[in-house]
């Protein structure tokens, strides 16, 4: 969706369903208290129910609050509740392969942490990252640490504390952030491969130009391996999209990454059709993104695009994440996999293959049904908000060495 349809429609949204902004702050608090409300019941039942918490996440808002957050991660990660009331152990800093290279990331970290924290507590604070991160690949000696994982941990122990945080990284790193910890980038550069699928198949224009520009994928590299946690400086983006990503497929965030590219279309096509200038553009990721409504977007075109439909043209291979997803996906009822979710709509691809390759590639649509059935069984049920529905339905019909880190 295009920046100028998005704002015209947004703006109309607010005419229609908002009087004054007093009306407005008063939904939105009854939409808050209802919400924290669902979430406490889906917290109280035996078992608990997960697939409504992911609901929640996913949907406008995300978890609201980093009390709710500590609640919620660990049901999103399946988290043993014995693992929680483990105390973090301390790592022996000393002949540590890893400890140089973590100490000079998390020196480099001061922005990831709230402005006017008092030093010491910030340095505090930098402590505990650095024993988190040690403990996680001590525990775990499969896993190699990369430039930007400490941009993942930072956040989760901002949120949860060390004890909490220690044992949601170790799983989140076995699972989601399994790909990017191998001791090359093949599996990395794999899962970036789904970014010009995705692409092509909403904007054909944009795809060409990036291609003729020669552009490639790397822009997107730090969003993807540090979940937008180094790109973005509003703290609350931060946790939000974690929300998001915690409740979701682990390809996520490269559909969220196409997402954005496709909201900066004009920019694009108006930027020179050259490779340091597009990176240039691409690479610079506006602060003031309408995130709820990308958030739709993105569980849309995953549905409407999953990662089986695009396998072969990002590479032979499926990535670890994806094919351990069904080893780390909750194993509630409403998450079971159907059999005729399995059948790949084959008309749909032919139609799209037959279309003219000058012409504007319409967006096939599932059903109503199917596409919250799809939704529901990736854990992917996204409950919009008044201006997100109003957005969606428009539009979508419900349906050498880079410092890569400066």
């Amino acid at each position: 969706m295009k920046r100028q349809e998005v704002e015209k429609k947004m703006e109309e949204s607010i005419r229609v369903g908002a009087s004054s902004p007093v009306n407005g702050r008063q939904d939105w608090d009854t939409k808050r208290r209802r919400k924290i409300a669902d979430i406490t019941q889906a917290l109280s039942v035996t078992p608990v129910d997960v697939a409504a918490l992911r609901r929640m996440a996913i949907s406008e808002g995300g978890l609201l609050t980093d009390e709710i957050r500590c609640q919620v991660w660990p049901r999103l990660l399946n988290v043993p509740l014995h693992v929680l009331d483990e105390e973090p152990e301390k790592v022996e800093r000393e002949n540590n392969k890893d400890y140089s290279q973590v100490l000079l990331d998390v020196q480099r970290s001061l922005r990831r942490f709230p402005p006017g924290m008092p030093d010491e507590q910030r340095e505090g604070l930098q402590e505990e990252l650095i024993d988190i991160i040690l403990q996680v690949l001590k525990r775990n000696p499969q896993l190699h640490y990369y430039q930007g994982y400490h941009d993942i941990v930072v956040t989760f122990l901002l949120v949860l504390g060390e004890r909490l945080a220690t044992a949601l990284v170790e799983k989140l790193s076995t699972h989601h952030l399994r790909d990017f910890m191998d001791p090359t980038m093949d599996n990395t550069k794999h899962i970036l491969n789904y970014l010009m699928p995705i692409i092509e198949r909403v904007n054909p224009e944009v795809h060409d130009f990036m291609q003729q520009a020669e552009v490639g994928t790397v822009f997107a590299l730090s969003w993807l391996i540090t979940w937008f946690g180094h790109v973005l400086s509003d703290f609350r983006h931060v946790v939000r999209l974690y929300d998001f990503f915690l409740a979701c497929h682990p390809l996520m965030p490269i559909y969220f990454a196409a997402v954005i590219v496709l909201y900066r279309e004009e920019e694009v096509l108006e930027c020179e059709c050259d490779m340091a200038m597009v990176h240039h553009l691409l690479s610079q990721i506006p602060q003031d993104l309408p995130y709820e409504t990308l958030i739709s977007r993105a569980g849309d075109l995953f549905v409407q695009f999953p990662p089986s439909e695009l396998a072969k043209e990002a590479a032979s291979y499926e990535s670890m994440a994806t094919s351990t997803f069904k080893d780390f996906d909750l194993a509630s009822t409403q998450q079971q996999p159907d059999s005729v979710l399995r059948r790949r709509p084959r008309q749909k691809q032919s139609a799209l293959e037959s279309s003219p390759a000058s012409s504007v590639v319409a967006v096939a649509q599932p059903s109503a049904a199917r596409r919250f059935v799809r939704l529901a069984v990736m854990g992917l049920t996204v409950a919009l908000g008044a201006a997100a529905f109003t957005l969606m339905n428009t539009a979508l019909e419900w349906a050498p060495k880079l410092d890569l880190f400066p």
